[in-house]
């Protein structure tokens, strides 16, 4: 099985593992955002499948992060509201970060070991939209679980009184 293959299953798996952790999910923001995860997954597996056919490859980049700040941004009254993580979805987030990270190496190696310049450019093109799905999962993973340091640091609160120097 070549690295093309790999990536396909990789990305099914992914679809398939994000799509039931919406499913399952009962926080909005949390489903949202595994939706749209869902989503970017289903247009790398699509690039991945013309690669793997030899058709024209279309290179159609995105920005995760653009999409979950809109998101986070619609969803903010949402978000405010103190709502408990059940075990399950945090654990979803946290198998969502390892399959990120896991992906993220695999592209990289399959970049380096790339057979076609083709090839090599999307693996390449795939590392950074990986490294922000990891990124929105950790973000979200310690949102749903500490809402208040999350809110802190994220929003960059000043919590010695609000003096700049200090």
């Amino acid at each position: 099985m070549n690295a093309v293959e790999i990536a396909i299953r990789m990305e099914t798996d992914a679809i398939k593992f994000y799509s039931e952790a919406a499913n399952k999910t009962s926080n909005a923001v949390g489903k949202k955002m595994f939706l749209s995860i869902v989503e970017d997954e289903k247009r790398h597996l699509e690039m991945l499948q013309r690669l793997f056919k030899d058709l024209d490859l279309h290179f159609n980049t995105a920005s995760p992060m653009r999409t979950m700040k809109t998101i986070f941004e619609e969803m903010k009254d949402v978000m405010l509201q103190r709502a408990e993580a059940t075990k399950n979805e945090l654990e979803a987030f946290k198998i969502a970060m390892e399959m990120e990270k896991e992906g993220i190496e695999f592209y990289k190696k399959a970049a380096l070991e790339a057979p076609s310049e083709k090839e090599k450019k999307l693996f390449e093109m795939l590392v950074p939209e990986e490294e922000q799905h990891y990124a929105i999962f950790a973000n979200t993973y310690f949102f749903m679980k500490e809402s208040g340091s999350w809110f802190m640091w994220e929003e960059h609160s000043i919590v010695d009184g609000g003096t700049p120097w200090a």
